[in-house]
């Protein structure tokens, strides 16, 4: 055993000594810089802080609400990890949509609204995604719209407009990523695959079950389920052959666009035999499979259906949208939670709607008798409507979205399109009722401003908006907005527009501190990209 050192104790003990010191700096110096392996990223597409504080309110107000222990996963990684602020405006603007933001979280380059996966000035610009498979890691992406979306297409396509689905299929083949599950099966089929007395029609009907439409979005004649097959793919188009894939790579189309809603979702997943995947269930899959490479992964995964609740004004749905949200953060969570070697972020590419719960002077509650010695002798009485928690439980029970009550109504025989109609369909889904005069002005139409399209054709008669009518985009969708606006005081809801806000968008990150701590603060789009490069060691 060697004596202890004191002044004058001999060089080669000191140096001996100097070197075990220098040694245990570098191994501890190595263990401090020791990179992320798995880094997965969930997207709340049109998520804002006022939509998590709808589901928030749910899970700790409602009476019965569907929230084990009254806490969600999203309150509880804000909890364990670190929160930020993300600002998202796209290069010369204020206001972002999907692709230019999607984009730069990818990317970490500035763009512009349309653009997918290329820079402000054009450039296609590498993705984080791309970056991950050179380093030796698995990659996928996982979606509840359709994969060749903007959100999950800016991840792994460069194209100047995010409209060229049928070239961002072919970019999301090309990129190799092992995992791509979705919907958006019409842009992967060829432009005869709806000839049922094709050759073509025959082969794809043998593997893809009748439920899913074969009709194509494509102009030409490219099979790219036989092109991904021939890459190693699997190709599954229903539940059930997710579940039981035991395939490295999988393409998985689980709807001809997009996936169902999200209230379609809840009143169907006690079903085990339905044949459309959660978002929950897609996420579990892409994890096994993508955790077999001992080098890691990267996985994007979106909410995209909370953007469209939000665009067509319609809280209930949102709701449901926000539970399916945190149900899949929940089943990550319980993946990564114990391991040092995972990095979770969860982001929101941009705001949509402006929602919000307001009080108001409608339906003031009446008085009420309060123990307080403040008040004896006297009711406490409210000067407003602060909003009941109660409303929470009836938003909950709405049992159709707005967008389905729509075309409900518009699969009528003509002769039956009357609003009286329209409000029995509605209030039949809905706990917030309308009147049959409500339902008329809902119905209302007015002629189009000049220069007026939708898909390339001029529109001549829109629906009837009376205020903030250029803040709602989707002509052909604006009588969901005119239900949402309907019941939105009895609701106690506010909605500040149909499309997108500049509203700055949480940023979570949970994991190994010093990687997580990273995340807090105010950050740009840009900025999440290069914190997820730096945590990968890219």
């Amino acid at each position: 055993m060697s004596k202890p050192l004191y002044p004058g104790a001999p060089r080669a003990q000191i140096r001996r000594a100097a070197l075990c010191i220098l040694v245990a700096l570098s191994l501890s110096c190595t263990r401090s810089e020791e990179k992320i392996r798995n880094l997965i990223i969930l997207i709340g597409d049109g998520m804002g802080p006022q939509q998590i504080g709808l589901a928030l309110a749910y899970a700790r107000y409602a009476g019965s609400p569907a929230a084990k222990d009254r806490r969600l996963a999203i309150e509880r990684i804000m909890r364990e990890g670190t929160t930020g602020l993300a600002l998202t405006s796209p290069e010369g603007f204020l206001v972002a949509d999907s692709a230019a933001s999607g984009t730069q979280i990818a990317t970490g380059r500035s763009s512009r609204p349309g653009m997918i996966g290329v820079d402000s000035d054009g450039n296609p610009a590498d993705t984080i995604l791309e970056k991950a498979r050179r380093s030796g890691r698995s990659a996928g992406l996982v979606s509840d719209t359709r994969i060749t979306h903007a959100t999950p297409a800016s991840f792994a396509a460069h194209r100047p407009v995010r409209t060229m689905e049928n070239e961002i299929a072919g970019d999301l083949l090309d990129s190799g990523a092992e995992v791509l599950l979705s919907g958006g099966l019409r842009h992967w089929l060829p432009e005869n695959a709806d000839d049922a007395s094709s050759k073509t029609h025959a082969l794809l009907r043998k593997s893809i079950p009748p439920h899913l439409s074969l009709r194509s979005a494509r102009r030409d004649g490219r099979n790219l389920i036989q092109e991904a097959q021939k890459k190693g793919y699997e190709a599954v188009f229903e539940r059930k052959g997710l579940l039981r894939s035991s395939s490295p790579k999988i393409l998985g189309l689980f709807a001809e666009s997009e996936m169902p809603d999200a209230i379609r979702v809840s009143r169907s997943r006690a079903d085990r035999g339905r044949a459309i995947p959660t978002l929950a269930e897609m996420t579990e899959k892409a994890l096994e499979v993508l955790s077999r490479n001992e080098k890691g992964f990267f996985l994007m995964v979106e909410a995209g259906q909370i953007d469209y609740a939000c665009h067509h004004s319609d809280a209930g749905r949102l709701l449901h949208e926000m539970l399916v949200f945190d149900e899949t953060l929940e089943r990550i969570y319980q993946w990564a939670r114990g391991r040092s070697d995972t990095l979770v972020v969860v982001i929101a590419d941009h705001e949509t709607g402006g929602f919000a719960f307001s009080y108001s002077r409608y339906n003031i509650p009446p008085g009420m008798k309060l123990p307080g010695k403040a008040f004896r002798g006297r009711e406490y009485r409210p000067m407003n409507n602060y909003v009941s928690p109660s409303v929470l439980d009836s938003l909950h029970a709405q049992r159709k979205s707005f967008n389905d009550i729509r075309m409900e109504f518009d699969a009528l025989p003509p002769g039956l399109r009357t609003p009286g109609n329209l409000a029995r369909i509605f209030n039949e889904a809905v706990e917030f009722k309308i009147s049959t005069k409500q339902a008329g002005d809902i119905l209302a139409m007015e002629n189009a401003p000049p220069g007026v399209t939708a898909r390339g054709k001029k529109i001549y008669r829109l629906p009837r908006i009376n205020d903030f009518k250029e803040f709602y985009m989707a002509s052909g969708e604006s009588r969901n907005n005119l239900m949402g606006r309907a019941i939105a005081r009895d609701q106690s809801v506010v909605w500040s527009t149909g499309s997108h806000t500049a509203s700055p968008v949480l940023l979570v990150a949970w994991g190994p501190e010093k990687h997580a701590s990273r995340f807090r603060g105010v950050h740009h789009t840009t900025e999440v990209h290069d914190l997820m490069v730096e945590a990968l060691g890219l």
